[in-house]
């Protein structure tokens, strides 16, 4: 196996000094533009990359991003953390994951376990509206950053998810259906929470407004979506449609529907939220709302990296896309 590139190797093929690519490498000041492409491109073609235990040494930091997810089975949350490594690793940082189970006290180990691997900051793709646990991490001086759920003051990378519910809204409302039932998903989660609002805004808007009872809460997973749909379904009058604020709840509603010797599409109509890889290949296609998922992790990366090395970072909120497929039709009229 050939020795690893060292500093001096890309000097000697640059024609610099070592100190000179060392300063390009970090982008300090004091090489020049040209000085320091050229020295950029020939470490690239050598293949070098800084040991990161030199770099520890050098500023104090591990480079190691901890990164707490409520579940990694969950492929929109896996997709997510794809994105971050991703991020993670263009600027010379690994990550290490946990899985919380969405749990309070499972989260607060989880997170006190990778702060004792000394990682030099947190994302938390878990964040609940009903903790306090990132304002004390934040009071303890912990660089944090959260991803696809949001809290008030804390720099977040999130899909607009109140727009992906109006999206998803008026989608349903222009196909006729003025009495749908929403799978809210957990009243923690600020995904569930904003998609729920966003919808119900616009049938209010229209007004249409959604009673309460049409609304339900459940988990983000099939299992949980096959319960809320069992109830909205026996409601009388039924719904015509069913919004689920998760793709996997919005597969479960389908299966409800099916085993109450129903159509998809064709009897009531269904809208997930996220556009995972299975939606479009379903028996029935499943009209969804698309969030950004990968993009999503690489820009918490980059905002928590800014946040280590002492630079200002604000919240994003990502566009959401309607993707209209077979699940969703006109309200049937007879």
């Amino acid at each position: 196996m050939p020795d690893r590139p060292r500093l001096s190797d890309v000097a000697r093929a640059a024609g610099v000094h070592t100190t000179t690519v060392s300063r390009a490498l970090r982008g300090s000041e004091g090489v020049g533009e040209e000085t320091a492409e050229r020295i950029r491109r020939v470490a690239a073609e050598l293949g070098y990359t800084p040991h990161p235990a030199a770099i520890s040494l050098r500023t104090g930091r591990s480079r190691m991003i901890g990164v707490v997810v409520p579940r990694l089975t969950d492929i929109v949350l896996a997709t997510i953390y794809e994105g971050i490594e991703e991020g993670a690793a263009a600027a010379g940082y690994q990550t290490v994951v946990a899985n919380s189970g969405d749990d309070l006290a499972t989260q607060r180990l989880r997170t006190e376990t990778l702060l004792g691997m000394r990682v030099d900051g947190l994302i938390l793709g878990d964040a609940r509206t009903d903790s306090d646990l990132v304002y004390e991490l934040r009071k303890q001086g912990v660089k944090v950053v959260l991803a696809s759920r949001r809290l008030p003051g804390v720099v977040s990378v999130t899909c607009d998810d109140l727009e992906g519910g109006r999206l998803a809204g008026r989608h349903l409302l222009e196909l006729g259906h003025r009495r749908v039932g929403v799978i809210a998903g957990q009243p923690y989660a600020s995904t569930g929470v904003e998609r729920t609002r966003g919808f119900r805004e616009v049938y209010a808007e229209a007004g249409v407004p959604i009673p309460d009872e049409y609304v339900l809460t459940s988990p983000f997973d099939a299992e949980g979506g096959r319960r809320a749909a069992a109830a909205l379904l026996a409601l009388d009058p039924p719904p015509t449609a069913l919004y689920a604020v998760n793709d996997f709840a919005a597969i479960g509603a389908m299966g409800t529907i099916r085993a109450a010797g129903l159509r998809v599409g064709e009897d009531v109509s269904v809208v997930g939220y996220n556009d995972v890889s299975i939606a479009a290949d379903l028996p029935v296609s499943l009209t969804t709302v698309r969030s950004p998922m990968r993009e999503m992790g690489r820009a918490a990366a980059a905002a928590l990296i800014k946040l280590i090395e002492g630079k200002t970072s604000r919240s994003r909120r990502l566009p959401p896309v309607l993707v209209e497929r077979a699940s969703s039709r006109p309200v049937r009229t007879s």
